[in-house]
């Protein structure tokens, strides 16, 4: 294998071993030689292909927390999930690492808005002028003015908040691709379809490249530290929607993807059984909210029974240094409050339905 230069980005092209029979085979092979019985020629053909790098991000100095994906074909370069603005700094040491610079990026796709993954964004953009941005219509105006968006995740975060994810500087309107879903992108010699997939966030789309059936899924797919056999969902307020999250499972496995790539944290290539493995989580985890609900206890103690829960069924799967690593990425006391809110919207739901018939 072969790296060669290609404007911004490097490409690399695998040479394809071809066997090729001689017409003389037998016979008289190339400068007469009778020493084989059959004469073979070996010729190659260069095939440029998409580079999918793993940039690891060290979110608050810890490793397989926040992947960033780097995507290089021919002359186009992108950031899917650039992460937060805490980790600018290592970010740029990646991107050296691997003979590039924020200046060379053509595009960032964000899969959604939320601080760990987009909020690195408005600093690459003041960087990058030229910078794409591709987001779904639901999220766009948070990139432009978020305000709101940053008022959310401080009453969640608190003390927290600057440490955690950093800076997050709105983005041009002019510099939006503002998404809906069944689109097509054009990735220098490659195309992403786009799909919309809610259930994490309302304003959450997955990207497919079908040439290496690479899905790149978000949070769509939970946290999955590099394959591992546990799942761990991420299901934080607000917008939390179970039966939406089934939806885009589904539709992410109708493209029939070879490979994951998720935020937190990394490739999934068993595809297949983790989607369907993650499902039967999403309802394990749904069930388990509301029998944790039914019993009325306050919100400390149910926070603690939920963890308790999830912990004793990783630790059937995972080291104590993974479930560390597992719990810290999941935030699990957001997760209680995201189901929480979704069961009690669910139920005032219902009831408003049985009022309006009656």
């Amino acid at each position: 294998m072969k790296q060669v230069a290609a404007g911004k980005s490097i490409v690399h092209n695998f040479i394809i071993l071809q066997v090729v029979r001689s017409a003389g085979a037998g016979l008289d092979g190339p400068a007469g030689s009778r020493t084989l019985a059959h004469q073979f020629w070996l010729g190659y053909t260069e095939v440029a292909v998409t580079i999918i790098t793993t940039l690891d991000l060290h979110w608050t100095g810890k490793p397989r927390c926040i992947a960033t994906a780097l995507l290089r074909s021919d002359d186009f370069t992108a950031l899917v999930d650039p992460g937060p603005g805490s980790t600018l700094a290592t970010l740029r040491e990646q991107l050296a690492a691997h003979r590039s610079r924020v200046a060379d990026l053509s595009a960032i796709l964000l899969t959604h808005i939320h601080l760990d993954h987009a909020g690195a964004t408005g600093e690459l953009v003041r960087e990058n002028p030229s910078l794409r941005v591709y987001v779904h219509r639901r999220g766009a105006p948070h990139m432009v003015d978020p305000a709101k968006l940053l008022s959310s995740a401080e009453r969640l975060y608190r003390q927290d908040m600057q440490p955690l994810f950093g800076d997050f500087l709105p983005v041009p309107e002019a510099n939006l691709q503002v998404l809906e879903g069944g689109e097509t992108i054009s990735v220098g010699a490659r195309e992403l379809k786009v799909l919309y997939t809610p259930g994490h966030a309302s304003h959450h789309v997955t990207y497919y490249e079908p040439t290496e059936r690479v899905a790149f899924v978000g949070d769509t797919a939970g946290i999955c530290i590099e394959g591992n056999r546990f799942i761990l969902p991420a299901t934080p307020p607000p917008d939390i929607s179970l039966e939406l999250w089934y939806a885009s499972l589904e539709a992410i496995g109708q493209l029939v993807p070879r490979r994951l790539f998720l935020t937190h944290f990394g490739f999934s290539d068993q595809a297949e059984r983790h989607l369907t493995a993650y499902r039967g989580r999403l309802a394990q985890w749904g069930n388990l909210s509301a029998e944790i609900m039914a019993r009325g206890n306050d919100e400390t103690e149910s926070v603690r029974n939920f963890a308790r829960a999830v912990a004793a069924e990783a630790a059937e799967f995972l080291t104590p240094d993974e479930l560390s690593l597992y719990v810290f990425n999941g935030a699990l006391q957001l997760s209680w409050r995201g189901l929480e809110r979704y069961h009690r919207k669910h139920a005032d739901s219902q009831r408003g339905q049985i009022q309006a018939g009656s």
